[in-house]
């Protein structure tokens, strides 16, 4: 029988057992907060809102031949369908050959592994699926891609040239997307109390589409400005309510 030396007393289980550092998971905190700024700021200007959709984490599926095959993106958006499917039910997942519209745009979040994958370094192998760059520049043949890092704050931007992906030049800040009367960019602020560097969506002006909480935050400083102004003039504003 072999012993297992104890330390005398035995140390807590949070010094002795894997960290959260050492543990595998698929998804994190950032892949579910991240998705979702985009999600709540992905408001194209001329577009019918009701014809606008966007899905975080949801299988897509690309390939009539192979109804089976199916990416997850960690963002994507969609232009020209209805928020429901068929104006009627929530998507269990996203079918190209039914809704007959491509994703516009399809952001990915770099992890260690599948960097590789998403910034097109990895060949496809025979009677497998094709990698993640080749549906989407290929076959589905979506506008923009952008990938962002968390671990190194850096946003990559390609956008479909001639039917092949072409860098997008983003030193001068965000990744205009003219069709959407928007821009994609990074953002340094707090989205539910977490404060760190963002991706988000802005105008083709660089003006940021703000998200409810913020909207409402704006509404209260232009109350508190007119009560301000108000008081300035001699008149108290409670007595208006």
């Amino acid at each position: 029988m072999i012993s297992i030396p104890q330390s005398e007393p035995p140390l807590p289980p949070k010094e002795t057992l894997p960290t959260m550092y050492d543990l595998p998971s698929e998804k994190d905190d950032f892949h579910f907060l991240q998705p979702l700024l985009l999600f709540l700021t992905f408001l194209p200007v001329n577009w019918n809102p009701e014809e606008v959709y966007s899905a975080a984490d949801l299988n897509l599926y690309y390939d009539v031949r192979h109804p089976q095959w199916y990416k997850r993106p960690d963002w994507f958006g969609v232009v020209g369908v209805p928020k429901l499917y068929e104006g009627r039910d929530l998507r269990l997942s996203y079918v190209t050959w039914q809704e007959g519209v491509n994703p516009f745009v399809v952001v990915e979040l770099l992890s260690p592994g599948t960097e590789e994958e998403d910034l097109g370094e990895t060949e496809s192998k025979a009677n497998k699926p094709p990698t993640k760059w080749k549906v989407y520049e290929q076959i589905l043949r979506i506008p923009y891609y952008i990938v962002f890092s968390r671990y190194t704050n850096q946003m990559q931007a390609f956008h479909l040239v001639g039917g092949h992906y072409q860098a997008v030049d983003i030193t001068q800040g965000n990744v205009p997307i003219p069709e959407l009367g928007l821009s994609l960019g990074l953002w340094q602020g707090s989205f539910r109390n977490i404060d760190r560097l963002w991706l988000r969506w802005f105008t083709l002006e660089g003006e940021l589409i703000q998200v409810p909480e913020e909207e409402v935050k704006a509404a209260q400083r232009k109350i508190e400005k007119l009560a301000e102004k108000l008081r300035e003039l001699g008149v108290n504003p409670d007595d208006l309510a």
